[in-house]
């Protein structure tokens, strides 16, 4: 029997298994495998078999047996089984649009296993989904293919945890420089692509646009073997901006806004990290910001429904920026015409 076929046997008959099965019942269920040869070469055949049944993440264990059950492996079904879903048919079809403008995007890591969730969710969901021409028009778009395969090879060594060699353009210098990265993630944030992981010429951890990425190469020495560890605490949110403020450009400062009109009415929309506070016809928020320009030119954008109320220096900030757009966009007097 191929080895493939006996893993997906041996776990089968274990899943399907009401107790432990022992050692002696195994080789009986599979006497071309396991009997017929000496019993330490048995032995580690099937040690081989369930250190590549764990590597996959199936959850194989050795029960000691007491008065109620007797020795023996088995798979935990708590633990193999994800729990169901329950979603109604509408946040289906929510769930299916999002998919769907992944996959169209044309470069969206994993897109084989996204499509062939989008099928289930399709058969479960039926007419609730967007009509079949819809579909087929979501799925068309392409985009670069030199992205969308450097996408699914960090998205490889990120489940692998393999470490990858890039030659990165960064905006920072002129030159592209060769770095070694252990990937610990990736996240899409507003159209770009940006991994996180441990760079070996910084010592530390860094964030890299993909887009930026010139080449790349996944380490393939001993491809089942990790390169190394995800610290435990590591969180990537806490690495990649989602709104302008985020980006860690100083340390952590409190911003106070006061918002009115439409701003107010949809400040949780817009600040969803804030603190919020009615006051009157007016909404108070406050926020922690790292990136005091990138939070500024936001309520700029939003003209006069959002006003910095404090600290002093980003109301100084602000007013700065606004005089600047002011001049920038002055009509120039007949005088500085002529004198031009």
């Amino acid at each position: 029997m191929e080895r493939t076929e006996r893993l997906l046997d041996l776990v089968a008959l274990l899943l399907d298994a009401r107790e432990p099965i022992s050692w002696a019942e195994l080789r009986e269920h599979f006497p071309a495998d396991y009997g017929g040869i000496s019993d330490d070469a048995a032995e580690r055949k099937f040690e081989r078999d369930k250190a590549e049944l764990l590597e996959l993440g199936i959850p194989l264990t050795y029960v000691q047996g007491d008065d109620d059950r007797r020795d023996g492996y088995l798979v935990d079904r708590s633990a193999y089984y994800l729990p169901e879903v329950d979603l109604t048919k509408e946040e289906l079809a929510v769930l299916y649009a999002a998919g769907s403008a992944s996959l169209a995007s044309g470069a969206f890591p994993g897109s084989d296993d996204l499509a062939h969730a989008l099928r289930k969710i399709g058969f479960f969901a039926g007419d609730a989904l967007p009509t079949p021409r819809v579909r087929m028009e979501l799925g068309s778009a392409q985009s670069d293919p030199g992205l969308s395969s450097r996408l699914e090879h960090l998205w490889e060594a990120c489940a692998a945890h393999k470490w990858v060699q890039i030659s990165y353009a960064s905006p920072k210098q002129p030159a592209v420089t060769e770095r070694k990265v252990d990937p610990y993630g990736l996240a899409l944030r507003r159209g770009v692509w940006t991994l996180v992981g441990y760079c070996h010429l910084r010592q530390g951890l860094r964030t890299f646009h993909v887009h930026r990425i010139r080449e790349l190469k996944v380490n393939t020495s001993k491809p089942r073997t990790p390169d190394f560890e995800v610290p435990a605490e590591f969180s990537l949110e806490a690495h990649v901006a989602y709104f302008p403020w985020e980006h860690r450009f100083h340390e952590p400062m409190e911003v106070t806004l006061s918002l009115r009109g439409d701003a107010a009415q949809r400040a949780a929309t817009l600040f969803p990290k804030a603190s919020v506070a009615p006051e009157g016809e007016r909404v108070r928020a406050r926020l922690e910001v790292t990136f005091l320009d990138g939070l500024l030119r936001f309520c700029l954008a939003l003209g006069q429904d959002c006003r910095v109320e404090a600290p002093e220096a980003a109301v100084n900030r602000g007013r700065e920026m606004a005089r600047r757009i002011v001049e920038r966009h002055a009509p120039v007097s007949d005088e500085k015409k002529v004198s031009g």
